[in-house]
């Protein structure tokens, strides 16, 4: 008899960790196996040490927020599939994180029915997500993370993506490269990102969408 796929579940509400496990159950009653972490530290330990098929993460954690945990996590297990599971129902959080590698969103409203619908689905290796109305949502997402940058963010995002170093940034600017750091960390907490890469990947929806970057 194949094994069944191991699951961890990362959730913080010991509640809503049992409900997922039931309704794993149901997406696989042959048999799967749930490992449980109440917190983003505990779920990454999991993950380097020992082998894991998919990954149901809550997006608020007590060590983390929004989508620092799926891009920390994709970042270090870029292959494993990783699931949303969070109380936040607006679209453009489902195409962030779409636009982040998640392999689906679940809302937390979802019954456990299709919730085990959902699970059946991203263990066969498919996606899941709430319906959302296409490409333009995609763009409106960029757009809204970009329009919440400074005019300042904005230049550096922009001598980012024209390739520029920290240092020829600082100079075109006038400022100290401590400045031009002090930026990124910023734009990287503003767009939910991790790295310069997933940065210039808004940029660049953001631009193809036809957005406005004003410099």
């Amino acid at each position: 008899m194949s094994e069944g796929p191991r699951v961890l579940i990362v959730d913080d509400h010991p509640l809503f960790r049992d409900a997922l496990a039931v309704a794993l159950r149901g997406a696989y009653p042959s048999g799967a196996a749930a490992m449980f972490a109440g917190s983003l530290a505990e779920a990454i330990s999991h993950l380097d040490a020992g082998a894991c098929d998919l990954v149901l993460l809550d997006l608020n954690l007590g060590d983390t927020h929004d989508f620092e945990g799926l891009t920390r996590i994709k970042t270090k297990h870029p292959a494993l599939p990783v699931v949303v599971v969070s109380a936040t129902e607006a679209p453009q959080a489902f195409q962030t994180a779409r636009t982040l590698g998640a392999a689906g969103y679940l809302p937390k409203s979802l019954s456990l029915e299709d919730l085990s619908a959902a699970l059946a689905t991203t263990l066969d290796g498919g996606e899941w997500f709430p319906e959302m109305p296409g490409a333009a949502l995609a763009d409106a997402s960029a757009a809204s993370r970009m329009a919440s940058l400074t005019p300042a963010q904005r230049r550096v995002l922009s001598g980012l993506a024209e390739g520029l170093l920290n240092k020829q940034i600082a100079y075109e600017m006038g400022i100290s490269v401590a400045t031009v750091k002090a930026h990124m960390t910023a734009i990287f907490r503003k767009l939910g990102v991790l790295n310069r890469t997933q940065a210039l990947l808004i940029y660049q929806e953001a631009l193809s969408a036809g957005d406005h970057l004003a410099t």
